[in-house]
């Protein structure tokens, strides 16, 4: 339980940076120290896990980027992209095993998705609060 509430305000304290009005023009790095953060706490990787891990989600992680980007880029359907990303879920499936137990790779996944949805949240939250914001100060003026 501590850890949970450790992962939760550390994620308050650095999404903290995206309450600002006009958002960092690099944020991408600091979403990816938080992931790499959360991920770690929640899989409760040893050192040598992490030595095994890491530079292998960095493939993985470099691949998925090129999906979306390719996908973007071609205006594929939704489908499509979705069906790309489960190839290379798969294929990676089997080189997370090799570095961590089968128990902790499909914890990954659901991990993964799982901050996916906390960052979502809470830009969308900031995302609300800058417009509240916005709209109380249009109404004083």
């Amino acid at each position: 339980m501590k850890q949970f509430l450790l992962i939760i305000s550390f994620l308050g304290l650095g999404l903290g940076l995206f309450a600002q009005d006009e958002p960092p023009k690099n944020d991408g790095g600091r979403i990816e120290a938080l992931k790499i953060a959360f991920i770690t706490k929640k899989l409760n990787l040893s050192t040598e896990e992490a030595q095994k891990f890491w530079p292998i989600y960095n493939k993985y992680m470099d691949e998925v980027r090129k999906a979306h980007q390719d996908a973007k880029a071609n205006k594929e359907p939704e489908i499509q992209r979705e069906e790309k990303l489960l190839s290379i879920r798969k294929r990676y499936n089997d080189e997370f095993g090799k570095a961590i137990s089968t128990e902790k790779v499909n914890s990954f996944f659901r991990v993964e998705k799982e901050f996916n949805g906390v960052i979502q949240k809470e830009m969308l939250e900031r995302r609300q609060q800058r417009l509240d914001n916005r709209k109380q100060q249009r109404g004083k003026q």
